[in-house]
């Protein structure tokens, strides 16, 4: 008796290495990306707050953990964003209109320029999302950034200067929210 509950305490400490909770979502704490043939580490998660409402759990997924957002954005190395949509509904007019924001707050008019045309396919990818809705945004160096939506795959957009731009969003000098960029850097 005292072996099968040792085995049970066991198992459940094991089960807390495997797994994080942020904001009641079960997170995965390393992951196989698929097409990119290596094993990724969760760097971080948290929690994406507009106002007072919790709109969506992120976590960052890459095959070293880091602090260096740096680092993160420029280095050409498989990598994932998951986002786990927690508020009852994001429009998807408010998604493009927050992914526009987000790579023009930290790209310059000419980066924007390049990225435009870019920015609008991957907008067009997005639709209305609701809560359990997960879209993984993963990067696959020398392919580009494929975009999976309730696990359909809607596309890949190429150019690691998109992914670059895309990780500045949450990374860049002016994140989505600092306590998210915190976050995923592990802090």
């Amino acid at each position: 008796m005292k072996l099968l509950f040792s085995l049970l305490i066991l198992l459940l400490s094991a089960t807390n290495v495997w797994s994080k909770d942020v904001g009641g979502v079960t997170l995965p704490e390393q992951i196989n990306m698929d097409g990119s043939g290596v094993t990724l580490q969760m760097n971080g998660a948290g929690i994406r707050k507009k106002f007072f409402f919790s709109i969506y759990v992120a976590a960052l997924y890459l095959p070293e953990k880091t602090g260096d957002a740096e680092k993160i954005i420029k280095e050409d190395v498989a990598k994932r964003v998951l986002m786990h949509i927690v508020y009852s509904e994001v429009d998807r007019e408010k998604l493009r209109s927050g992914w526009k924001d987000g790579f023009s707050n930290n790209r310059s008019a000419d980066e924007m320029k390049a990225l435009r045309e870019r920015l609008d396919n991957f907008n067009a990818m997005f639709e209305t999302l609701h809560k359990g809705d997960v879209v993984l945004l993963d990067y696959l160096p020398g392919l580009g950034t494929r975009v999976t939506i309730r696990g359909e795959q809607k596309g890949t957009i190429p150019g690691a200067d998109f992914n670059q731009a895309l990780m500045s969003v949450w990374l860049g000098g002016s994140p989505v929210t600092s306590s998210l960029k915190s976050a995923l850097l592990g802090k």
